[in-house]
C-alpha cells in the first residue's frame, strides 16, 4: 500500500465554492475511480489557505490508472467548466507527494 498526499492551494474569496465542488462532486466522482480517501484538512500556508487530502491506494500502478480515469471522467469536466465559469479559478497550485511506508512504520 502507499498514500499520496495532495496539498492545493485555494483562495480565500471563492473558498467556500471550491468546498461545496469538492464535497458534493469531485470526491464522489473519485470514489467511483476507486480513489480511496483516508481525510481531508484545511490549513494555512505561507501563500493563504490550502486544501490538504490524503489518499490510500494499492500501488502506483492502481494511483496512476485512478487518475488517468479521473481526468478522463466527461462529468467530472463538465463539473469544473461550469464550477470555473460561475466562480472563478478555485484551485491555484498543486503539490502532490506519493508516501512510501518505511519498514519501521506503525502499521496503519
Amino acid at each position: 500500500m502507499i498514500c499520496q498526499l495532495r496539498i492545493y492551494e485555494i483562495f480565500e474569496h471563492n473558498k467556500a465554492a471550491f468546498h461545496a465542488r469538492f464535497r458534493d462532486h469531485a470526491a464522489r466522482i473519485m470514489r467511483r475511480h476507486g480513489f480511496d480517501i483516508v481525510a481531508m484538512w484545511e490549513a494555512e500556508g505561507a501563500r493563504g489557505p490550502e486544501f490538504i487530502y490524503l489518499l490510500r491506494w494499492s500501488d502506483e500502478a492502481a494511483l496512476e490508472a485512478g487518475w488517468a480515469s479521473f481526468m478522463a471522467d466527461t462529468e467530472w469536466s463538465r463539473i469544473k467548466d461550469e464550477t470555473g465559469a460561475r466562480d472563478g479559478r478555485l484551485v491555484g497550485g498543486i503539490e502532490s507527494r506519493v508516501l512510501r511506508f518505511v519498514d519501521y512504520s506503525p502499521a496503519p
